[in-house]
């Protein structure tokens, strides 16, 4: 999954997003004839759903490209890391790559922070799905990113077409209650969604903006009839949330009517322990839309530690010296990003 050997952005490739102080460090080693070949190995403390590597790696290996000698060895998105376990390893002249660690650490934490949070709520929700619906919360240049993410970490879909593409999917989501608002009625906005939309696109109409869900979901399946693929339900907090018994009424309302065919997927403010709560509750959903707990999942520390000085081991206190075993490691072609 992942655009993969797409060049890096000229804020990245030029160090305007690194922290100043390699720039500096690159300029001291240049004024004072220093380049030596080190070995430097990233690692985090947490056991996480690695995600961010296939962007690090597209960075590193346009860097890299050209670099006699140079050695890239990595894990891959979606693996289960344990903690300390090496997930990349580099061999290279130091100031050809120096520039570039804050932006492969960045790539990789917050990536794996919001893998991992999707990670939690796809086992909670197991066997129903759990789609992303997370783009709102975070700035737009990086919803591909989150939804890229969330789907690495085991989300079967997300909302965004740009975050769809990198993982190879189509976009998945239903309609706005603007929509149905402007429409004024609820089976009105359903009948112009299925009148319009391709018929690839899935028949899923949000029910809880004019009436009892409960009677929309019915007015909307008589309307629709088979071509009624589900409902989404997203009561707001001030009429009480979604609750476990609303979902099981209209279930049981829905297959009295001859509607068993009809899915229910429920959003709004969701996360592990509350997707449990319906779990244990027995309510039957059929997926979780979630939303704020994957794109506002803490950041995952990712460090980068030089063990190695021209083949001789070293590290700073509180470290080993020299290689660690890495045997998920692989090495990377870096003839692919050659020019």
């Amino acid at each position: 999954m992942g655009l993969q050997r797409t060049r890096p952005s000229m804020e990245i490739l030029s160090g305007a997003t690194a922290d100043v102080y390699f720039a500096r460090a690159n300029s001291i080693l240049e004024r004072e004839g220093l380049d030596p070949v080190v070995l430097m190995e990233v690692f985090t403390r947490e056991e996480a759903v690695l995600c961010g590597m296939g962007e690090a790696t597209n960075l590193i290996g346009h860097v890299l490209a050209n670099e006699p000698g140079a050695i890239v060895e990595a894990m891959q998105d979606g693996d289960l890391v344990t903690p300390k376990e090496v997930v990349l390893r580099i061999q290279a002249r130091y100031r050809a790559f120096a520039l570039y660690e804050t932006a492969m650490l960045g790539m990789l934490a917050q990536s794996t922070g919001w893998a991992t949070a999707a990670r939690r709520c796809v086992e909670a929700a197991a066997p129903q799905p759990v789609i992303s619906f997370g783009a709102r919360h975070v700035h737009p240049d990086i919803t591909d990113v989150l939804d890229y993410a969330a789907i690495v970490g085991g989300c079967v879909g997300a909302s965004t077409p740009a975050g769809a593409r990198l993982a190879g999917l189509n976009p998945t989501g239903t309609m706005p209650h603007s929509l149905v608002l402007i429409f004024g009625d609820t089976v009105r906005a359903a009948e112009a969604f299925d009148r319009d939309m391709p018929p690839d696109v899935p028949r899923i109409v949000l029910v809880d903006t004019f009436k009892d869900e409960a009677e929309e979901a019915l007015r909307v399946a008589n309307a629709l009839g088979d071509k009624l693929y589900g409902i989404r339900l997203d009561t707001p907090s001030e009429r009480g949330r979604v609750t476990p018994a609303l979902v099981t009424e209209i279930r049981a309302r829905l297959d009295q009517a001859g509607f068993s065919h009809v899915t229910i997927t429920v959003s709004g403010g969701l996360t592990p322990e509350r997707i449990r709560y319906f779990k244990d509750s027995g309510s039957p959903v059929d997926s979780f839309a979630v939303g704020s707990y994957i794109s506002g999942a803490t950041p995952i520390d990712f460090t980068g530690d030089i063990k190695e000085i021209d083949g001789k081991p070293i590290a700073k206190r509180g470290r080993i010296p020299g290689r660690t075993a890495g045997p998920r490691l692989q090495t990377l072609d870096l003839a692919g990003w050659r020019e």
